[in-house]
């Protein structure tokens, strides 16, 4: 078969070389005419030695094969036009031998149109390139689109020993799956070879590579994780496959975990932002804009909020179970993320099932999310509408999945993890209290989400109490008394109960309760008692001799305030007494002014006035000194 296709080549060159110079000769009359029969024919017929092919021109969208053989075949491949000789396809792709090729009114004999062809024209160009018998450059970034190229051509040996299909993949399984970097490119490629990369194993046989040769423990990863970055750098569906596949060699989750995290830092912008200092409470126009929306355009079209929001759960999904493979600082991230794209309900008590197993480790900023609409992409709530600016509800349901998990942990202390977390949120309810939005509601159910006996002190919930106070001063007696009932007085240090005392937002009840807890506190101090029985946490640790002039201190305030309040009550019952003459006087005038005639005219009243003109003009001043003596006596 090979002399037959050898002999027919033969002859097929001769042919062509015979008309080629009838063409030249016919063209010798006039050069102008016939150099314009020959571009009309795209005929190039070099002077040097005859050639089916020496080498490829292109000009605008086209390209021709320049040779002294004319060419019979138009082939379109996306965009390009390729123009051809038709026998040396012929004798490797067995898809063009099959085509019933159709006569057209063209000079070129007959035209093809390629649709879908996988690697599009840059692969049609190698692969004409070796059909014309040219140098051909296997590579890593060729070898995918010419494997599944010369597959959609047929290119088998049984047309040609040593054709195209048996090159590529001698070269895939024994060159590229070999080099980590080669695999890397090589699966890249493959994104936009679907699904022809997939049916010939190519993502398969790439992940598993690149799987096996990944790191499966902190000692074997370097400093600089060019693994993770490599990895990263994939589409996220070869990204699940590996770490599939990594999974199940049987890596620690730490290293999935990396993995993970770097692929959610390249790929989802603005998860590593904080929202520390851009924070504002008020009406203005660009208060309720985070930081969490950097890298996110106004122009972004809902294809890339699919693209993001199927990054998330995608990487959600395959997270390992065990609590040490990410921190909750990430969790609170994607969290954030998942927020801003819409996840699904059920991936978003997933993470937050997750980060309030690992609670105690988070800090404020971690749980400052976002109050978004859900409706809307990313965008927050308008201020107009009353919102608060941070989710608070999202918190509160992490407190409760924590207190959830540590009622699970039977084995572990009940206050193991509460301590922290107790601060923690302490620390959050002092930094949202600064929103006006924020109701009294929301606060009390976020403030009493843990138990009493998680707090040992007290000194947290009273600054945010405070702070909440100090934003909303509107508030009525009522909301006071019972926003100062999350407190517990006892609790407080010393320092906390000397502002309170002072504090003039809170209720006089509060106070009162505040300075009695440290009166008790100083009793059980001085009958030799330990005074930081009740107070084992407090911020700052008081010695033995400052503790006495703290105490005498406290004493002398004690004092102070109970003469203060001594003088109140007695300005206040003098006041009273005088309301009340006021009101006596204004209700017997008018029967006093109706009597007062009866009186003038009778003989006992001209009796009365005769007897103090003679003679009693001592009495009114007896009968005032007494007065003021008793007086004296009830102030005294």
């Amino acid at each position: 078969m090979l002399g037959a296709l050898t002999a027919m080549s033969s002859t097929f060159i001769v042919t062509m070389n015979k008309s080629l110079l009838v063409a030249q000769s016919e063209s010798s009359e006039s050069d102008s005419d016939g150099v314009d029969q020959v571009h009309s024919q795209r005929i190039i017929a070099p002077s040097t030695a005859i050639a089916i092919a020496d080498s490829f021109q292109k000009k605008d969208n086209s390209w021709v094969v320049t040779s002294q053989i004319a060419t019979d075949l138009s082939i379109q491949v996306q965009d390009n036009t390729f123009t051809v000789h038709k026998y040396p396809l012929l004798s490797k792709c067995g898809y063009i031998g099959r085509l019933e090729l159709q006569p057209t009114i063209s000079a070129f004999g007959c035209e093809l149109k390629l649709e879908n062809f996988p690697g599009g024209s840059e692969a049609f160009k190698i692969i004409l390139k070796f059909c014309y018998g040219l140098p051909l450059e296997l590579n890593s970034s060729n070898i995918a689109p010419l494997r599944c190229a010369s597959e959609f051509l047929e290119m088998s040996e049984e047309l040609d020993d040593g054709n195209l299909i048996s090159k590529t993949e001698a070269f895939l399984t024994f060159v590229v799956l070999s080099s980590w970097k080669d695999t890397i490119t090589v699966l890249k490629s493959c994104e936009t070879l679907s699904p022809w990369a997939e049916n010939l194993q190519i993502v398969r046989r790439c992940c598993d590579s690149i799987a096996w040769k990944a790191p499966t423990d902190n000692s074997m990863v370097n400093d600089e994780g060019w693994c993770f970055d490599d990895v990263a750098s994939l589409r996220i569906d070869h990204f699940m496959r590996i770490i599939t596949a990594i999974r199940a060699k049987g890596t620690k989750p730490e290293i999935i975990g990396k993995c993970i995290m770097r692929y959610a830092e390249r790929w989802l912008p603005g998860i590593d932002a904080e929202l520390e200092g851009l924070r504002g409470y008020g009406y203005g126009k660009n208060e309720l804009h985070f930081s969490i929306l950097i890298g996110r355009k106004e122009d972004e079209g809902i294809v890339h909020s699919k693209e993001q929001k199927n990054i998330i759960e995608s990487l959600v999904s395959i997270l390992p179970p065990q609590p040490e493979a990410v921190p909750c600082k990430f969790l609170l991230k994607i969290l954030k993320m998942a927020m801003v794209y819409s996840a699904s309900q059920a991936l978003i008590s997933e993470l937050e099932k997750r980060a309030g197993m690992m609670l105690e480790n988070a800090n404020v900023n971690d749980l400052l999310i976002p109050n978004y609409k859900s409706e809307e992409q990313g965008k927050m709530v308008k201020p107009l509408e009353q919102r608060t600016m941070h989710n608070t509800d999202v918190v509160r349901r992490i407190v409760e999945y924590f207190l959830m998990h540590e009622q699970e942990q039977q084995q572990l202390p009940l206050t193991s993890g509460k301590s922290s977390v107790s601060k923690l949120l302490d620390n959050y309810l002092a930094e949202v209290a600064k929103d006006p939005n924020l109701s009294i509601t929301k606060f009390q159910v976020l403030a009493e989400a843990l138990p009493e006996k998680a707090r040992t002190c007290d000194d947290g919930i009273y600054r945010a109490i405070d702070t909440y106070l100090k934003t909303h001063p509107s508030l009525s007696e009522y909301d006071r008394k019972r926003l100062c009932k999350i407190m517990n007085c006892g609790k407080l240090s010393l320092d906390a109960c000397m502002h309170a005392a002072q504090n003039e937002r809170l209720p006089l009840r509060t106070v009162i309760q505040v300075l009695f807890s440290e009166q008790v506190k100083m009793r059980a101090a001085m009958q030799g008692k330990d005074p930081a029985a009740s107070d084992n946490n407090s911020e700052q640790e008081i010695t033995q001799t400052s503790t006495k002039t703290e105490i005498m201190t406290l004493r002398a305030e004690l004092e102070n305030v109970k003469t203060q309040m001594t003088e109140l009550q007695r300005d206040y019952s003098e006041l009273q007494n005088e309301y009340e003459k006021h009101n006596n006087k204004h209700r017997n005038g008018s029967a006093w002014s109706f009597g007062w005639t009866r009186i003038r005219t009778s003989a006992l009243f001209h009796r009365k006035l005769d007897g103090n003109e003679s003679g009693g003009h001592q009495r009114p001043n007896s009968l005032g000194s007494r007065i003021n003596f008793r007086r004296r006596l009830s102030i005294s």
